[in-house]
């Protein structure tokens, strides 16, 4: 099946998921939206329950977000107070209210929390530490070692550097200031602090790059990228986020060494189809899920175009496939993003490319950093100084993009009329000057 076509069927299932929001979500998939019958009796109720953490807390500027599990009432959030020392496996005595997430006019905050199964909230309940080490024995020490790395970034650098280095190489972002991430979303560059797909598949070129460099024969060095790009999901403690961007860049990688690139197409369909026979609520409510799965098809489909136009331009370091790989992931996003986020950045294109060719060296100072500083914080210290140079050039860019007047447009009516149509221009794009033609 030509590309073309794989890309039409893409383009259907956004015109299906239309039909699916508007009427088959009120029979079947607004029923996973529902609280269990049996613990309807709890809502607003103050009640007293055992419960254990079974996330890495979520540290917020204002709250630590505990997600805790309970044999009755099933997974509840818990938003505790700055400064408790709670950790994955704690066994927590909990008294408090027990509410509905709120539906807000521009957020639907009880859908979010439903795609991961979770229907109750309690804001600030009085907690009672009973017990410790009740989880899984090998996840708890993953967590303990993302820590430690983030630890180190905390000892050698101050925000907002320290942040944002923690957000590209940790998956943090809660640690982001809210002007910052106002910045971010100004200039178009809000996905370099996110791991999402195409964050995965920056990550597996870079260090597809440094294995060939190194020696290794491709055939060595894929699998080698393969299981590096496992442990990178792994040290950063598993988020689902991260853990669908890694499946679509890894069978993106797998075809890649197949030297069956036109079939990774259908590969990513399948594994989204997957995905979305285990937890259907991710198409409708999961943001990173639709970006991810958006992303890694724009790249295989527009990259070879955009490669063709650059072709006499220079590659040096594959600066130049890092950035036309950024740039289709970008169309094939654009939007997705405006869509959920209201606004079209004018400043991206030129904020990219001043930003982008950085990233992968941000993204290695941040591996090498941390590293050293588990094993010599003296020596991370004098490394960070040239960490800091790097994150601080991004951060002025940011700052200073972002107060260019008419730097991004605000749109509050973008429907999924033109998102479809959208999808439907690159269609014919990629039909008339696609591969073979």
């Amino acid at each position: 099946m030509k590309k073309s076509k794989i890309f039409i069927w893409f383009c259907f299932c956004l015109i299906l998921a239309v039909f699916i929001d508007s009427f088959f979500t009120g029979i079947y998939i607004r029923r996973l939206y529902q609280i269990p019958a049996e613990s309807k009796q709890y809502i607003n109720q103050e009640i007293v329950f055992q419960a254990k953490i079974i996330k890495e807390p979520d540290n917020r500027i204002d709250k630590i977000n505990l997600v805790v599990r309970h044999k009755q009432l099933g997974q509840v959030l818990v938003a505790a107070e700055l400064g408790s020392q709670y950790q994955y496996g704690d066994l927590l005595k909990i008294k408090g209210k027990l509410l509905v997430p709120k539906e807000y006019e521009d957020f639907n905050y009880r859908e979010y929390l439903a795609k991961d199964r979770i229907y109750f909230v309690s804001y600030y309940p009085d907690i009672e530490l009973l017990d410790y080490g009740q989880g899984n024995f090998f996840y708890a020490q993953i967590l303990k070692f993302k820590n430690r790395l983030r630890m180190v970034i905390d000892a050698t650098l101050l925000p907002p550097q320290s942040s944002i280095l923690k957000a590209v190489f940790l998956g943090d972002k809660q640690s982001l200031s809210d002007d910052l991430k106002e910045e971010l979303n100004i200039t178009g560059t809000r996905h370099i602090v996110a791991i999402s797909g195409m964050h995965m598949i920056i990550w597996t070129q870079i260090l597809m790059y440094l294995c060939l460099a190194a020696g290794l024969w491709r055939k060595q060095a894929f699998y080698f990228v393969l299981i590096l790009l496992f442990l990178y999901i792994l040290m950063i403690g598993f988020p689902a986020s991260a853990v669908r961007a890694g499946i679509m860049a890894g069978l993106l990688l797998l075809a890649q060494q197949a030297g069956r690139l036109r079939s990774a197409d259908r590969a990513v369909v399948f594994a989204a189809a997957i995905m979305l026979m285990l937890n259907p609520l991710l198409l409708k409510s999961d943001v990173g899920f639709q970006l991810s799965f958006a992303a890694v098809l724009s790249i295989i489909y527009l990259k070879p175009l955009i490669d063709k136009l650059c072709k006499s331009l220079p590659n040096p370091f594959k600066l130049k496939d890092i950035l036309t790989l950024t740039l289709a992931a970008q169309i094939g996003v654009l939007p997705l993003l405006i869509l959920h986020f209201g606004r079209l950045s004018l400043i991206s294109p030129i904020a990219n490319l001043l930003i982008v060719p950085f990233l992968p060296a941000l993204m290695i100072s941040g591996l090498v950093l941390t590293f050293t500083g588990l094993i010599w914080l003296g020596l991370a210290k004098i490394i960070a100084w040239l960490v800091w140079l790097l994150l601080t050039f991004i951060v002025k860019i940011i700052e200073y993009l972002s107060q260019i007047p008419l730097a991004s447009y605000s749109i509050q009516s973008f429907s999924w009329v033109y998102l479809i149509g959208y999808y439907l221009v690159l269609v014919i794009v990629i039909k008339k000057f696609g591969a073979g033609k």
